[in-house]
C-alpha cells in the first residue's frame, strides 16, 4: 500500500488540468482545519469549495468497489473506516461553512469541472453582495 500515490493521480491531474485551462486557481492537498492528517485534493480557499477526487477501489464506489479475496475481514473493515472518515471529512467542511464536491476516479473530466465550476460559482455568488460582481471570472470555452 506504501506504494499508491496519495496525490497526483492521473485523475486528479486531469482534472486540476481542465479546471486551471478555465482560468480557476487552487490550492492543492490544502490541511483541512482542525482535522490532522487530512487534506483537500482541491481547495478553493476563498470560495469555500473542497474538492476529493475518489479512487473506486479505496472509497468503495457503489458502481466499480471490488474486495481482494485475501484478508476479506480486514480488507471489509480498512475500507469501512475509509468510508467513515470520508463522510467525518464532509461533516467536518460543512459545519465549518465549506462546500463539498466529491468525484469518482472513473467520471468523465469533463463532466466533474463542470460540476466543480457550477459549485465554485455558486458559493462565490452566495459570498458576494449585489452588485458587487463576481470575484472569480471563468473565460468562456472556444
Amino acid at each position: 500500500m506504501s506504494k499508491q500515490r496519495r496525490r497526483d493521480t492521473a485523475p486528479e491531474i486531469s482534472v486540476r488540468k481542465l479546471l486551471h485551462a478555465q482560468g480557476l486557481r487552487y490550492r492543492v492537498a490544502w490541511p483541512i482545519p482542525g482535522m490532522k492528517r487530512r487534506s483537500v485534493d482541491v481547495a478553493f480557499t476563498r470560495a469555500k469549495v473542497a474538492v476529493f477526487i475518489d479512487g473506486c477501489f479505496w472509497h468503495s464506489c457503489p458502481e466499480h468497489a471490488t474486495r481482494p479475496a485475501a484478508n476479506d475481514t480486514w480488507w471489509s473493515e480498512k475500507l469501512a473506516k475509509n468510508t467513515a472518515r470520508d463522510v467525518a471529512t464532509n461533516e467536518h467542511l460543512l459545519q465549518a461553512g465549506w462546500r463539498v464536491v466529491r468525484v469518482w476516479e472513473h467520471e468523465d473530466p469533463v463532466e466533474a469541472v463542470t460540476r466543480i465550476i457550477e459549485e465554485v460559482m455558486r458559493s462565490l455568488t452566495d459570498r458576494t453582495s449585489p452588485g458587487t460582481g463576481s470575484l472569480l471570472q471563468v473565460p468562456a470555452r472556444e
